[in-house]
């Protein structure tokens, strides 16, 4: 008797084959990590806190997070970040204007004094 081989439809590995998820989804390759959530939350420098959202702001989120395709809490990581990082800018910003207005006006003084 002889067995017939059977053909393996291959997807090519693309960023549009993983996005559509036509690879990666399949749960007969999946299996569960041995790494555990906390030493991933330390490789990626992650520590979990609690926090009270209103209802329609996490509703929000999720919309948004579909539209460009992620979940809504990394969306919300993201969007943290981008705002702390704005507004340490403008502090450091506010700063150095500060210094160089103080140095500006040691200057004056002290060609007042001389």
């Amino acid at each position: 008797m002889k067995l017939k081989k059977s053909k393996q439809v291959l997807i090519q590995s693309s960023e549009q084959a993983w996005e559509s998820r036509q690879l990666g989804s399949d749960e007969a390759y999946a299996r569960r990590s041995d790494q555990s959530s906390e030493s991933t939350d330390d490789a990626l420098g992650l520590k979990m806190i609690s926090i009270r959202l209103s209802a329609d702001l996490i509703e929000s989120y999720k919309l948004l997070g579909d539209k460009y395709g992620m979940g809504y809490q990394p969306l919300m990581r993201e969007a943290l970040k981008r705002f702390a990082d704005s507004e340490l800018k403008i502090v450091a910003k506010e700063f150095l204007e500060a210094k160089v207005k103080s140095r500006k006006e040691i200057k004056i003084s002290d060609k007042k004094a001389a």
